[in-house]
């Protein structure tokens, strides 16, 4: 077998187990609320995520474009395929050691991070432009839109509702939950499935497989079946951290910040074309609900903690992909 076509090969089967890592480590975005508050039990609520994750990620490629072409220029050659290689040992390590943590950090950008520090490390272009645009300004905003909106839309539907009955209006949103932790998966394939489908697009594109960069039906079929089979492996440390420990939300709450979260996810994958992190919108807009309550309501600590995580993302995964490129390089070399 031809060096060049087995590391292509070794690369997809690479992007594929991160693709359902990341399954599983995000898994708790769409069913953690609905869980939480009791609308499905735990292995429903992840066949109802697994399913719907296998949707969004057949409906859309922008966002697969937007982070295979537009955070660092595409690479030639077994360097390149290098590079591509030692980002998804950077995004993959730095996503085992927060699932271990319980800590619901992005995978989003743990695969970001490693594909910057490993042109880094390679001393390959990055478009820097276009990290600042497609990553930096849409992880600064799209958590601040997410808690705004869950804060306004929780205080709506307790005027809405204000003289409804409180068990049967607790009934009637769990049901409303259903449909909501549906969208929410729908969205986070959308989202996280569209990166792996951009990873494996520029090793293909790299290895000189493919001319441009379009991604093949094969490669949205494969990544849409690894998120799914990772979503129902479920993550249920973290599952623990967003439904419980940050606050423990109402049936009412859940639909609102579930409600939020999806919108949120959906407009940016379809109107923007940016990837976002699906975690910190969730997170933020769990806090945004919980804040309508009281602010003493929101476990500040824990959610400190997660922030935490979110800054150290970037370069931890970064710096794993830049060790990982020495290593390769030295390997191969």
């Amino acid at each position: 077998m031809d060096p060049a076509f087995f590391g292509l090969l070794v690369i997809v089967l690479v992007a594929l187990a991160f693709d359902y890592t990341n399954g599983f480590h995000d898994a708790a975005n769409a069913i953690a609320v609905a869980v939480s508050t009791k609308a499905l039990t735990p292995r429903v609520a992840l066949a109802l995520a697994a399913v719907m994750n296998l949707v969004g990620a057949l409906l859309s490629t922008e966002v697969a474009k937007t982070v295979g072409a537009g955070i660092i220029d595409p690479p030639e050659g077994n360097n390149g395929l290098e590079i591509v290689f030692a980002a998804l040992v950077g995004a993959i390590t730095w996503n085992m050691i927060t699932w271990w943590w319980g800590l619901p950090s992005s995978s989003s950008h743990a695969l970001i991070g490693g594909l910057v520090g490993a042109a880094l490390a390679a001393t390959h272009s990055v478009q820097w432009v276009g990290v600042l645009e497609n990553v930096i300004v849409p992880m600064i905003v799209s958590p601040l839109v997410g808690f705004g909106l869950g804060y306004l839309f929780m205080l709506a539907l307790l005027w809405t509702f204000r003289r409804a009955h409180i068990s049967k209006a607790n009934r009637n949103f769990r049901y409303a939950q259903i449909v909501s932790s549906a969208t929410m998966a729908l969205g986070h394939g959308m989202q996280d499935a569209q990166k792996t489908m951009g990873i494996i697009t520029l090793a293909l594109f790299t290895a000189g497989e493919i001319d441009t960069f379009e991604v093949p039906f094969w490669v949205i079929l494969a990544a849409a079946a690894a998120i799914s089979a990772g979503t129902y492996a479920g993550g249920f440390r973290i599952v623990r951290t967003l439904g419980r420990r940050i606050i423990q939300l109402t049936p009412t709450g859940g639909f609102a910040a579930q409600t939020v979260a999806s919108s949120v996810m959906v407009t940016t994958a379809t109107v923007f074309a940016v990837p976002i992190s699906t975690t910190h919108v969730t997170t933020t807009s769990i806090m945004g609900v919980g804040s309508t309550r009281r602010l003493s309501a929101v476990r500040w600590g824990v959610a400190g903690n997660i922030v935490v995580a979110w800054v150290v993302t970037l370069p931890a995964a970064a710096a794993v992909a830049a060790l990982a490129f020495f290593l390769t390089d030295f390997a191969v070399g």
